[in-house]
């Protein structure tokens, strides 16, 4: 595992095992391509980070600012292992970065009270890549959609699995990402079929 562009690119990603369904370097680096107009200075939040990937390729292309929230013991493990790789460290004064180097945090939470408690626009970018089949990302959604916690939510989910409308859809197969945020530029229908295009190698 790795990180696949940007700054930090190449760079090893500690794995947090075989019972943490880590997302695919070829969805991920995709999904952050699709996503990096709006990266560039960004906060960023990373729920159910498990090994920090997407998080940390945000930093590596352009974010200033990332919180991760994992509370599974495996998953922290090689989450803080990866964060202490980048010599990242809590930003000074709050959760604003302080302008002078990329920052980070990690909660040990549950994600889903952690996203209740956020306010209207916490983050810019948001991540959730909750286990499939789990009813926690259309928590989360709901939430986001009664409290715009970040401009923008992005959520990893089976293909099976349906979301709310209104986001744009990247198809990978049986993975599916959803961007919320963004303007109404197709759901299950054209957005689909460019998601297919794209995604598939």
């Amino acid at each position: 595992m790795r990180i696949v562009k940007g700054v930090w690119a190449g760079r090893e990603l500690a794995s947090p095992g075989k019972r943490v369904r880590a997302t695919s370097e070829h969805v991920r680096d995709l999904w952050l391509s699709y996503l990096e107009p709006h990266l560039v200075g960004a906060r960023v939040l990373d729920l159910f980070a498990g090994s920090g990937a997407l998080g940390l390729e945000a930093l590596s292309r352009g974010a200033v600012m990332a919180d991760f929230v994992e509370d599974g013991a495996e998953a922290l493990h090689s989450l803080k292992t990866n964060v202490t790789g980048r010599k990242l460290r809590a930003p000074r004064g709050g959760p604003r970065p302080d302008g002078r180097r990329k920052t980070a945090r990690v909660f040990k939470r549950d994600a889903i009270p952690f996203v209740q408690g956020l306010e209207e626009g916490a983050y810019d970018v948001a991540f959730a890549d909750p286990p499939y089949g789990s009813k926690k990302v259309d928590l989360v959604i709901d939430r986001w959609l009664h409290v715009r916690f970040a401009r923008v939510l992005t959520v990893e989910h089976a293909s099976d699995h349906r979301v709310p409308p209104g986001g744009k859809t990247l198809d990978f197969g049986e993975t599916v990402v959803t961007v919320y945020g963004l303007g109404s530029r197709g759901s299950r229908g054209g957005g689909n079929r460019r998601g297919r295009r794209v995604g598939r190698p």
